[in-house]
């Protein structure tokens, strides 16, 4: 074991050498029970255990609640964007350096937000694992070193959920939506179905089961308040460094993948042909750049790896990225409102999708909303909510939809949906 402490203003650091394979240590950790509230988030390279509370901001429909060290606990009403509710509540923050982490609920773009919103930690003790080195921030490092040496957790066995019920009312949606679009109502719209589980389930071994099995752009485990979720973004919903520099990344267009090579090459160029697929991605894009082009310098948004196959777990997508600089006076908050709620995980024009998708559907809570890294100096990393696992109260779904456009049929669409549900259905552990 190395040990580094650094002398700046900034909590201690301590630098662990890591045998254990990343997954198996992220699971260890949240596994563990010594942390309370936590929230686990993977990004390329680089996985992150964010364990006990420091700091909160818990965002419901009409009041922002917030604990800080040293402070008493607050509650007050806010009105206006809930981006720049959040924005305020960090802006309270009594400590110069801080990362937060937590999630954020579709609803966070309703026209009147309400139920809970969001829900955010500053942790108390922070693991970072990359290149094989555990980096350790906060108390605690002599008991993370202790579970990053010991035995991983063992694993139970899946138990797979069908994924093929519900399926008339779903397609019953569908084709109230394609009538809408024919009617000029609005271009598209993301209609998703719910998928209850009747067994309680162990969050933290399937996500470790479902991780193995992945793909994803990000993957997520948390446990808030006694809210559970794990999952497997295939999509990148906002990113910011400390430079100002946004990107996103719309998915949208999709084939299952995992039938075998010669199934799969041809499942891709149907993708990469088929003229509903096409233009579903088209607009998307379209809408990004619009979105970017709210917040950012006139004559840095740019479209890069245009259309191109990003293959995520059971399924493969035609991706695109896009990019842009903040304007000056523009913040991460002005990125993440812009670009939020996902256009692959709403529709177009978004108000209108927004709308439909609330008359349609019952609430969707965090799916479909984000999961979100954010930091004193500017940096935020947000992954768009699918292709996840949600527990609370002893009661455990999923959920997945399909972009409608006019071209749609609902039995395609409900297809969809089942090979969105596989990257994670066949991985579930029961309890």
């Amino acid at each position: 074991m190395s040990i580094g402490l650094r002398t700046d203003a900034e909590p201690a650091e301590v630098v662990l050498e890591c045998a254990a394979e990343p997954l198996d240590a992220m699971a260890r950790l949240a596994g563990s029970g010594l942390f309370g509230d936590y929230v686990v988030y993977e990004r390329p390279g680089s996985w992150t255990f964010a364990g006990g509370v420091l700091g909160e901001i818990v965002l419901d429909g009409g009041t922002v609640r917030a604990r800080w060290p040293g402070l008493p606990p607050s509650a007050r009403p806010w009105a206006g964007r809930p981006a720049d509710a959040l924005r305020d509540a960090f802006a309270d923050a009594p400590m110069p350096a801080w990362n937060a982490y937590g999630w954020i609920a579709f609803e966070f773009a309703a026209p009147r937000p309400a139920g809970r919103l969001a829900h955010l930690i500053v942790p108390r003790t922070e693991v970072r694992i990359a290149d094989g080195r555990a980096h350790v921030t906060g108390p605690g490092a002599a008991r993370v070193a202790g579970l990053l040496a010991g035995p991983a957790p063992a694993a139970g066995a899946p138990s797979p959920v069908d994924v093929r019920v519900g399926g008339d009312a779903y397609r019953a949606k569908v084709a109230e939506a394609v009538a809408e679009i024919r009617a000029g109502r609005y271009q598209k719209v993301i209609v998703s179905r719910r998928l209850d589980i009747p067994h309680p389930v162990d969050v933290v071994a399937t996500y470790a089961r479902g991780r193995e099995a992945n793909t994803p752009a990000r993957s997520f485990l948390l446990d808030l308040g006694g809210f559970q979720a794990t999952g497997f973004s295939p999509e990148v919903l906002a990113t910011v460094d400390p430079d100002g520099r946004v990107m996103t990344q719309p998915l949208a267009g999709t084939r299952a993948l995992g039938a075998g090579a010669e199934t799969d090459a041809r499942t891709r160029r149907e993708l990469e042909n088929d003229p509903k697929e096409v233009f579903e991605h088209a607009v998307s894009v379209r809408t990004s750049l619009e979105e970017l082009h709210r917040v950012c310098e006139p004559g840095t948004v740019q479209v890069t790896d245009f259309m191109t196959v990003k293959e995520r777990g059971s399924v493969q997508h035609l991706g695109s990225r896009a990019a842009g600089v903040l304007a000056p006076g523009r913040s991460p908050w002005d990125a993440l409102d812009a670009l939020f709620p996902g256009v692959t995980a709403s529709g177009i024009p978004k108000p209108d999708a927004i709308e439909a998708i609330t008359r349609l559907e019952d609430r969707r809570g965090m799916y479909s909303g984000a999961v979100v890294a954010v930091s004193h100096d500017g940096a935020l990393d947000s992954a768009l909510v699918l292709r996840a696992l949600y527990s609370e109260s002893g009661r455990a779904w999923l959920r997945a939809g399909a972009g409608v456009v006019s071209a749609s049929t609902p039995d395609r669409e409900y297809e969809e949906t089942c090979e969105k549900l596989a990257s994670i259905a066949p991985h579930i552990v029961l309890r």
